[in-house]
Formats: structure tokens, sequence, C-alpha cells
């Protein structure tokens, strides 16, 4: 067999995971912009731009949830829910969807579930909220409760072109072929 079909793949993960890529934190169609990876402890100060401790009073409750969040999708749910529980004020509703993602990935769906719905309490029209909502309640295997979610999703929208819409209507899809 040719090295070239060995090389290719080879060299996507070399790219992948330098410092540089790392570096952009990721991205990935989440609502809050790519930071850096900090090292456990910390977090990312967007003012200073760089990491700095976790326990450091400067970083503001917007920083600190955004990158609870990114750990969160790194998964690294329990330093996501650690931080989380840093903020001065942890009932937003951002920071109770971010709880309930990182709580129902590490399998305490119902926890996950509670947050969510603390979050819909606080901002009814938070599209992302109902997307993990609905992802819930995929799991749970109660689709006709994300199908509803689903509904809301589209009505905040006002199609079914946003991510939130077409994620949700994907693991819907989804568990419905196993």
């Amino acid at each position: 067999m040719n090295s070239r079909f060995y090389l290719a793949p080879l060299l996507l993960v070399v790219v992948f995971s330098s410092p540089l890529a790392l570096a952009s934190g990721g991205g990935g169609g989440d609502d809050s912009p790519a930071k850096p990876q900090c090292p456990r402890g910390q977090v990312f100060d967007s003012k200073a731009r760089k990491c700095v401790l976790q326990t450091s009073k400067l970083v503001p409750d917007e920083d600190r949830t955004d990158y609870a969040y990114q750990l969160a999708k790194d998964g690294r749910y329990e330093e996501a829910l650690a931080l989380l529980d840093t903020l001065e004020n942890p009932n937003t509703a951002k920071a109770l969807n971010y709880r309930g993602y990182a709580t129902r990935k590490l399998g305490r769906t119902d926890e996950g579930i509670g947050y969510y719905l603390q979050s819909v309490k606080l901002d009814p029209q938070y599209a992302k909220v109902r997307e993990y909502l609905g992802e819930a309640y995929v799991v749970k295997g109660r689709l006709d409760l994300a199908q509803e979610q689903l509904q809301r999703i589209k009505s905040i929208c006002g199609n079914t072109a946003c991510e939130e819409y077409q994620d949700l209507a994907e693991a819907i899809n989804d568990s419905s072929k196993t």
C-alpha cells in the first residue's frame, strides 16, 4: 500500500494537536468565542487575554461562565462545575444551562434537566437551553417532550435553519433509528 495513505491522517493529527491549534480553543458552533485551554484551576480572562487562577476576583462571571462551557465541551465536566461554583451570580440562564450540560454529560440526566428547567424559567427564548433540554429528554426516552422543545426552538429561531434546531432534530432522528 502507498505510504501517502498513512501519512495524511498522521499529518492531520500532528496539525490539530499542535499548540497553535490548541490555543485556538477549538471553536465549534457554541455561542461563545474560542479561548485557549488553561491548566486545571485556571480560567481565561478576556480582559487580560491570558489564563489566570480561577480564584482571582478580577475575572468576571461572564468569562467564568463562558470558560466553564468550553471546559464542558472539551469533556472536562467536573472542572466546568467547579468553575461554575465560583460565580458571584450562579443563577443566570446561561450559567444554569452550562451546569445542566456538564451534569447531564456526567450521566446525571435528571439533575441536568432540573438546571435546564431553571434556565428556561429565566429566559424562555434561549434556544441553546431548549436544545440541551430536548437532548436530555431524548436520553430519557421522552421523544414527545424532545419534540416539544424542537417546536419551541423553531418558533424562537423563526425557522428550522438555526443550529439548535438542526442539532436537536438530529438527536431525535438518531434515537429513532436505534
